[in-house]
C-alpha cells in the first residue's frame, strides 16, 4: 500500500508527495520535524506538515535568495541569514569565495542537527565551513542587539505562523535596517503570489516605509506549488538599476560551481512581473524633490542653533 504525505497549506487544496521512507520524526521545542525520501523529489523537509526543502527543487529557491542580491550588490563581504535551518541558504552564500564572513541565526537547533545528518545534499559542508558564525538563537532578537553590520541580509523565513510571525513584524525589519551596511541589501521569501497575494502587498508596503527602494522579484519552486515564489528586497538602492555587464563580468569572476537555476539572464528576468503580480504590489514612492529636502534641512539647522544659544 502507498504512503503520502498530504500537505494542506491553503485552504482547499492540498499537495501530496508518495513517502518511500521516512528518516526521521520528532518534536523539537517550536515544531514538528520530518525528513522522509519521496518517490519524486528525493529527500523532504517537512515543519508542522509543510514542505520546506527537497532534493529535488531546493536549488532554485536557495540560489535565487542569495547569488541574486550578492551579484546585485557587487562587494559582498558580510552576509546575515535569519533562520535557514537546513543550510542550502548557507551552502550557497559561501560559494562566495570573496565572502569574509556569514553570520546565521536559526532558533531551532533540532532543524539544523537534522538537515547535517539527513540532508548532506542540501547542506553541504557548510556548518563546519570556518567563515560560519552559527548562532542558534532568535533571530528577532539578535538584530536588535548586535553591534554587527552586514552587506547581505537574508530572511528565510516560513509562513507567517507560530514563532515565525515576528519576521513579519515592522519592529523586526526596523532592526534589520539598522544592522546593514550603507548600500546593504535585504531579501526575504513572501510566499506564492497566486495563493497569498496579500502577504506580498503588505510586506512591500512594510518595505516602503522603512527603505528608499523595495520590489519583489520571481522564481519557480516546483514543490511550493501554484506558481511562482515571490522574493521581496529592500534597499537605498535600485538593485533593479545595474549595468547588466556588470553582473555579467561579477558572475565570470566570482566563478560559482555547478549551479542548477541562477545565471546572469535569469538574474534580469526574474524582475519582469507578470500583469497579476505587478497589481499586487503598491504603487512606487515617489521621491522627495531635491529642493524640498534642501529646505527642510536648513530648518532643521536653523532650530539646532536656536536650541544651543538657550
Amino acid at each position: 500500500m502507498t504512503t503520502w504525505f498530504n500537505e494542506t497549506l491553503y485552504k482547499g487544496f492540498r499537495q501530496s508527495h508518495e513517502v518511500k521512507k521516512v528518516l526521521f520524526e520528532g518534536k523539537s521545542k517550536y515544531q514538528q520535524v520530518g525528513v522522509f525520501e519521496s518517490g519524486r523529489f528525493g529527500r523532504v523537509l517537512a515543519l508542522d506538515g509543510v514542505v520546506q526543502c527537497t532534493e529535488g527543487d531546493e536549488f532554485v529557491y536557495h540560489e535565487m535568495l542569495t547569488h541574486l542580491p550578492i551579484l546585485a550588490h557587487g562587494a559582498v563581504q558580510s552576509v546575515l541569514i535569519i533562520g535557514g535551518g537546513d543550510g542550502g541558504i548557507l551552502e550557497e552564500v559561501l560559494k562566495h569565495k570573496a565572502i569574509k564572513r556569514v553570520t546565521m541565526v536559526e532558533i531551532d537547533g533540532d532543524v539544523i542537527e537534522v538537515a547535517k545528518k539527513y540532508l548532506p545534499k542540501i547542506c553541504g559542508k557548510a556548518f563546519s565551513d570556518k567563515r560560519t558564525n552559527l548562532i542558534v538563537g532568535d533571530g528577532a532578537a539578535y538584530v536588535a542587539e548586535t553591534k554587527d553590520r552586514y552587506d547581505i541580509v537574508i530572511v528565510d523565513r516560513p509562513d507567517p505562523v507560530g514563532p515565525a510571525t515576528v519576521l513579519f513584524s515592522e519592529g523586526f525589519y526596523k532592526n534589520c535596517r539598522r544592522v546593514m551596511k550603507p548600500n546593504g541589501i535585504l531579501v526575504a521569501q513572501n510566499g506564492v503570489p497566486h495563493m497569498q497575494g496579500p502577504e506580498l502587498t503588505e510586506a512591500v508596503k512594510l518595505f516602503q516605509k522603512l527603505w528608499a527602494q523595495s520590489g519583489t522579484y520571481l522564481a519557480v519552486v516546483p514543490t511550493y506549488v501554484c506558481g511562482f515564489m515571490s522574493m521581496t528586497w529592500a534597499s537605498d538602492r535600485d538593485i533593479t538599476d545595474v549595468d547588466p555587464r556588470k553582473v555579467f563580468a561579477r558572475f565570470d569572476k566570482a566563478r560559482l560551481p555547478a549551479l542548477n537555476y541562477y545565471n546572469p539572464e535569469i538574474h534580469f528576468g526574474a524582475f519582469a512581473l507578470p500583469n497579476f503580480v505587478a497589481r499586487l504590489l503598491p504603487a512606487p514612492k515617489k521621491p522627495v524633490p531635491k529642493k524640498v529636502v534642501k529646505t527642510a534641512a536648513k530648518k532643521k539647522a536653523a532650530l539646532k542653533k536656536k536650541k544651543a544659544k538657550r
